[in-house]
């Protein structure tokens, strides 16, 4: 009886510990967070030259995942320099108010073939929105690579304002294309 009861309470012990996702360590050198948009019918790319993530992942536990992508709005470069010296100004990414965006994710859903969607919420100029952001994961051993896109409507999150809110001149729709390179990281030695 007395190993019965031991057996019972070793295993509802290990029922209470939380799972823990891998921590993974993403390179911004070989990663990109990239936009699309269209201005007066010309379609334009950019990029966000500086960010970071904090990622908690583990693809036989997804659901137990965390991650936080924080971007440098003012780091955004489409290789127009009339664009990209009004993108920081006030009635864009107003950088002067809120000089990140930030992407929570506060799980990942499954999807199956290294299909996942990150589920959270991005929040740009102090708006914040639900978002699911589907991504394709590709492992080699301790590297990952997860590449995924999602369209956005800039209004939702007040980037353009005044004369640019209505889509005359700069689009409503916007996409944005993750291309993440990852290293997981060594779990921490158990000091005992």
């Amino acid at each position: 009886m007395n190993t019965r009861l031991l057996c019972l309470a070793l295993a509802l012990s290990a029922a209470a510990v939380p799972a823990t996702a891998a921590e993974w360590a993403v390179d911004p050198a070989k990663s990109t967070i990239k936009f699309s948009g269209v201005q007066v019918g010309a379609p334009f790319t950019g990029r966000f030259e500086r960010f970071q993530a904090k990622i908690d992942f583990d693809p036989a536990k997804p659901e137990a995942g965390h991650a936080v992508v924080l971007i440098d709005l003012a780091s955004a470069r489409t290789g127009d320099v009339q664009r990209d010296e009004a993108l920081p100004q006030k009635d864009w990414f107003d950088v002067k108010g809120a000089n990140q965006a930030r992407f929570e994710a506060t799980r990942f859903i499954d999807k199956g073939h290294g299909d996942y969607e990150a589920v959270g919420n991005l929040t740009i100029r102090g708006t914040s929105r639900p978002l699911t952001l589907p991504f394709h994961l590709t492992l080699d051993k301790d590297q990952a690579r997860a590449t995924g896109h999602v369209g956005l409507v800039r209004t939702d999150f007040g980037v353009g304002q005044g004369p640019w809110a209505s889509g005359q001149w700069v689009g409503l729709d916007v996409g944005v294309d993750i291309d993440l390179a990852a290293t997981i990281q060594p779990a921490p030695a158990n000091r005992g």
